[in-house]
């Protein structure tokens, strides 16, 4: 059974300077923690001093997103060597901000996680439904389709790498629980 695990996005949020100095902070303090895994997800210009500065502690460190072409013409991407070099061993995809406001689709997800598997990263895979799809008792369809699409084709020691992340987007900033 996979150990649990406290992740945190920290999004469009945080300088390079910052997220060292939280990174630091944060690895004193889940020190003396067992049996569970911490990671954080800075954003992508503070992605590589934050994970020379979580070196050695307790802390991982996950890109918010990739890319799944190797390189390219693609303004913008990062590819999941990029982020390997930058020394992150972590990748968030699917999360529900990619797939609505920048069109992330189910395919594409599958796409983003055969390439972070071919870098040794460890995927962290978002999968939810909006509040209408909720009120339309839709919820285990939409969670079926995207994990069906989203893992197709992985071998069952493929999946076992990766953490699925339930987030209902209806929760979000919603007040509703």
């Amino acid at each position: 059974m996979r150990r649990s695990l406290l992740a945190a996005n920290w999004k469009m949020h945080k300088t390079s300077a910052e997220s060292v100095a939280y990174v630091k902070s944060l690895g004193a303090l889940v020190q003396p923690l067992t049996g569970i895994d911490v990671v954080v997800a800075p954003p992508l210009t503070a992605l590589a001093a934050t994970a020379d500065a979580a070196r050695g502690l307790r802390v991982g460190v996950a890109a918010q997103n990739l890319y799944f072409e190797k390189q390219g013409a693609f303004t913008g991407e990062v590819s999941a060597a990029m982020i390997k070099d930058t020394g992150a061993g972590w990748v968030i995809i699917g999360h529900s901000e990619r797939r609505r406001l920048f069109g992330d689709t189910d395919e594409w997800v599958n796409r983003k996680l055969r390439a972070a598997l071919t870098e040794s990263l460890s995927p962290i895979v978002c999968v939810g439904e909006s509040l209408m799809e909720r009120e339309r008792g839709e919820t285990l369809a939409v969670l079926d389709r995207q994990v069906t699409v989203g893992l197709d084709g992985l071998t069952a020691d493929e999946i076992a790498t990766l953490v699925i992340a339930y987030e209902p987007v209806w929760a979000i900033g919603t007040g509703k629980n």
